[in-house]
């Protein structure tokens, strides 16, 4: 009985990692479309996904240069926001995958 409430607390813990991810995800491309389309940089909506941006995907800040800075920074985001996607199923079928299974119940006769 313990190892289904186990079971259960673990799963929940999994969709809350894969969601977060997707979600952190999800803001970077929205900065990339901003940057892309050159939306207002004084705007409250660009400068928190600029933000986010900052604090999520900086290890891949200036990993692709191509020669118009815009694509670059869109290159660059959009690869952050698929290893934050990537990232977060593999560790949320780590967590499922450390799930104790349940025991089997023994038929009474």
């Amino acid at each position: 009985m313990a190892s289904s409430g186990v079971a259960r607390i673990l799963s929940l813990v999994a969709s809350i990692v894969r969601v977060a991810c997707a979600v952190i995800a999800a803001v970077i491309v929205i900065h990339a479309l901003f940057v892309l389309f050159e939306a207002n940089p004084a705007n409250g909506l660009v400068t928190f996904a600029a933000d986010w941006r900052n604090s999520f995907g900086w290890f891949t800040r200036d990993l692709f240069t191509p020669s118009d800075p815009k694509i670059a920074e869109t290159i660059n985001a959009g690869l952050a926001a698929v290893i934050w996607v990537v990232v977060g199923s593999l560790v949320s079928k780590l967590i499922v995958r450390l799930t104790p299974a349940p025991s089997a119940k023994k038929a009474d006769a």
